[in-house]
């Protein structure tokens, strides 16, 4: 493996941790303006999400004011009435946002893969650097916030469901992640550009509680001035 890989998945509490468990489950507070520009402002501000570890899958509940569940899997997404009785499935979900662009609202079945996606591979970067086919080239330095930062391009392979095939991680000198940078293909391959802070130790893993996402300009600056999405989180446990 890559040292610099090698070097964030310690940092972050190494694989021999990470591999004792299967699932995670958090508390979510959410904002920013995707979730309205999408046609579902609130519906996802107050939510528990519970994700695989290596095996791709999401859950999110509530999920809405009924207090639905939702199940995401790359191929297929369900959303379960309080009773637990499937309301709608969405097979295929990556292919029905064909010709989106950032503008165009999601459905339902939609928004919950988006979700799905977006904290399956939140909660277990950086640990997908080891994993079978994934490819680390290292880049320039990026100098922010006064400090210096260190780049790996990730490239995923077509089996990971995740927000683009490239994605740019910066890090610090002690290895922790500082930016994640990605195109969100499903969204019209909108540029992004992802801040994590607020580091905290749980069960031998550090996790970023605080999330910070703004649009990136093609120079590779942020856009601090537009907040897409926040993302608050507490009541990790991994299981």
């Amino acid at each position: 493996m890559d040292t610099l890989a090698q070097k964030i998945i310690e940092a972050h509490g190494g694989l021999n941790t990470w591999n004792r468990y299967t699932s995670l489950t958090a508390h979510l507070a959410q904002g920013g303006a995707l979730w309205g520009l999408k046609g579902h402002a609130g519906l996802l501000d107050d939510t528990n999400v519970t994700v695989g570890l290596g095996t791709e899958w999401a859950s999110h509940h509530p999920f809405g004011p009924a207090r639905r569940t939702t199940l995401f899997q790359p191929n297929r997404v369900d959303i379960k009435d309080d009773l637990g009785k499937v309301t709608e499935i969405l097979d295929a979900p990556r292919s029905s946002f064909a010709g989106h662009t950032l503008e165009t609202p999601w459905t339902e079945p939609q928004l919950a893969y988006f979700a799905g996606i977006a904290m399956w591979t939140y909660f277990n970067v950086p640990f997908l650097l080891g994993a079978p086919g994934v490819v680390v080239e290292r880049l320039e330095d990026w100098q922010e916030q006064g400090e210096t930062w260190k780049r790996l391009r990730v490239t995923f392979p077509p089996g990971i469901a995740t927000h683009s095939t490239v994605q740019t991680l910066f890090v610090d000198e002690g290895g922790l992640i500082k930016r994640h940078d990605y195109d969100v293909e499903i969204a019209g391959n909108t540029p992004g550009a992802h801040y994590l802070s607020g580091y905290l130790e749980v069960q031998g893993i550090k996790f970023p509680t605080r999330r910070r996402i703004f649009p990136r300009q093609p120079d590779g600056q942020a856009m601090a001035e537009s907040l897409v999405v926040s993302i608050d989180i507490d009541r990790i446990e991994l299981r």
